[in-house]
């Protein structure tokens, strides 16, 4: 075996010379500056066909970012994947689109649509929903209710009334006597339903009282409950409350025994949970559902093949193999993964192609450091300091020969908007990058330094009458690539073709392995 290589994510960490609201160029970070002046990097792409999106108008993000540097190949993903399904129609000759539409034709039952309301395509597309409104009517279901998540993240900040009014124009053409679509609830993406990796189950449960039992606060409509939120709160669309749509007093959309339930988000982080709340048997013990109504559910993918969540899905997930990993364990190389609960999925499960079982009990070993449960700018440094603790504590046990390891400090805090505290995430970044670069010299390591999308660089756009305004969403931007060794200087080859597919065959050139044949080049001459 070669040396050992070390390879660090700087989430959301992405690279151009643009400075409005680039808070990775207004932060010091003297080992970044360091790491570029005196060694090989390029940038790389980290968005669009890159990453197996549609098209390079479609940002990435952290799951098809950590599937590509993975496995080193280029899969259609998300977005790309369910276009494709339904263009060809195959989404609706799936079992769970036949179960859960005949469901309802035979028990004259209501369809349920959940999901984030935007065109982001990072966890949804609404053009998704509008086709499938289209079918279910199509196929003779007389009744479908919409539970609408406000997005605001991948979308620009106040933009939910624009998605609303899209999709109420979409009902208002489809409703007559045979057909009967309204919008039902809804809430921001950060308030309700929306949780991941299990940091927060309330938000969970806040949605489950909203969608599936109309609890909450009652409106006559969508747009009324986001401008009485906006008004009294001065929130933007991701921390709007939850909201129940009503007619003369009576929820218009709440579950009934007998309906059917898609959750037509297509990434799996955020989809999980209320999954989980919906296939879930009396044994279910994160919060108390109350009466649970008989339903069937189906999300857009499967969000986890390994724990079957959902067990139905209308669409397949890439199936993807010969990742980095399976190299590594043929070639009998033990590896290293650690990051703060917001990533740890990242650096496995999405890193091992979207497998929650490690593909070697011997050979890779794991880490996750618990994620505060808090506003991540009240706490920009988030778990960055015992996630660098690990690193380090595995380089000196002189027994990996890869270790890879995500901070999520750039994209968590970027999300929130505060562009103060996401300079201060991105200086927490470079300190701890310092610390993991001086181990790397003393254990004899090479280290790469990369992102898997950009976030922190792009913190404010001007809007459409010319003004600045906040930029919550991933950046389309390129992210760095550098490679560190003290005692070689390992020259890249030119071009600015390369993404983060390039980075495992990278990997495995570092540490002297004949790479699958079906993987994208190395990036070293």
């Amino acid at each position: 075996m070669n040396k050992p290589v070390v390879l660090v994510v700087m989430d959301g960490v992405g690279e151009t010379p643009e400075t409005l609201g680039n808070m990775v160029l207004s932060a010091t970070t003297p080992t970044l500056d360091e790491l570029k002046a005196n060694n090989p990097w390029q940038i790389i792409k980290a968005h669009g066909a890159a990453v197996g999106l549609p098209s390079d108008d479609d940002m990435g993000n952290s799951e098809v970012g950590h599937n590509a540097l993975g496995c080193g190949q280029i899969y259609s993903q998300g977005a790309k994947l369910v276009n494709e399904s339904i263009e060809s129609g195959k989404i609706y000759t799936s079992e769970a689109w036949k179960d859960l539409a005949g469901n309802c034709k035979q028990n004259g039952s209501t369809m349920h649509f959940i999901g984030l309301l935007s065109d982001g395509n990072v966890h949804s597309n609404i053009s998704h929903l509008i086709a499938m409104l289209g079918q279910a009517k199509a196929e003779g279901i007389a009744r479908v209710r919409c539970h609408i998540l406000l997005d605001g993240r991948d979308v620009p900040a106040t933009s939910a009334l624009d998605y609303v009014q899209q999709l109420e124009d979409v009902l208002a053409t489809l409703n007559d006597a045979t057909f009967d679509g309204k919008i039902a609830s809804g809430g921001g993406r950060m308030q309700v339903t929306m949780d991941r990796y299990q940091a927060n189950w309330a938000m969970v449960k806040a949605g489950w009282e909203t969608h599936v039992h109309g609890e909450g606060r009652q409106f006559a409509s969508a747009k009324e409950a986001i401008e009485t939120y906006r008004s009294e709160l001065g929130v933007i669309d991701q921390d709007l409350p939850a909201f129940v749509i009503a007619e003369n007093g009576q929820p218009v959309g709440k579950m009934n025994d007998g309906d059917s339930v898609i959750l037509y988000n297509f990434r799996g982080d955020r989809a999980q949970e209320i999954s989980m709340a919906f296939d879930g048997d009396e044994t279910f013990a994160h919060f108390d559902r109350g009466v649970v109504p008989q339903v069937k559910y189906a999300g857009m993918l499967q969000y986890d093949g390994d724990l079957n969540i959902p067990k139905a899905f209308l669409v397949n997930p890439p199936e993807i193999r010969h990742t980095l990993t399976e190299l590594l364990v043929e070639a009998g190389i033990p590896e290293y993964a650690c990051s703060e609960t917001q990533k740890y999925g990242h650096v496995t499960y999405f890193w091992n192609g979207n497998r929650s079982e490690k593909f070697s009990e011997t050979l890779e070993d794991w880490d996750e450091v618990p994620s505060d449960v808090r506003s991540f700018d009240e706490c920009p440094w988030m778990k960055a300091t015992e996630v660098t603790d690990l690193v380090i504590a595995a380089l000196e046990k002189g027994k990996y020969g890869f270790i890879r390891c995500n901070f999520p400090n750039g994209d968590m805090v970027g999300h929130t908007g505060n562009v103060l505290a996401t300079e201060i995430a991105v200086e927490t970044v470079d300190l701890c990058l310092a610390r993991i670069k001086k181990a790397c010299d003393e254990n004899g390591a090479i280290l790469l330094v990369t992102a898997d999308h950009g976030n922190a660089d792009q913190m404010l756009e001007k809007n459409k009458k010319g003004g600045i305004a906040p930029r919550t969403a991933h950046s389309l931007n390129p992210v760095p690539f550098i490679v560190y060794d003290k005692d070689q200087k390992h020259e890249l080859k030119e071009g600015n073709h390369f993404g983060l597919a390039n980075v495992a065959p990278t990997v495995a050139a570092l540490l002297g392995l004949k790479p699958y044949d079906c993987w994208e080049e190395s990036m070293l001459k």
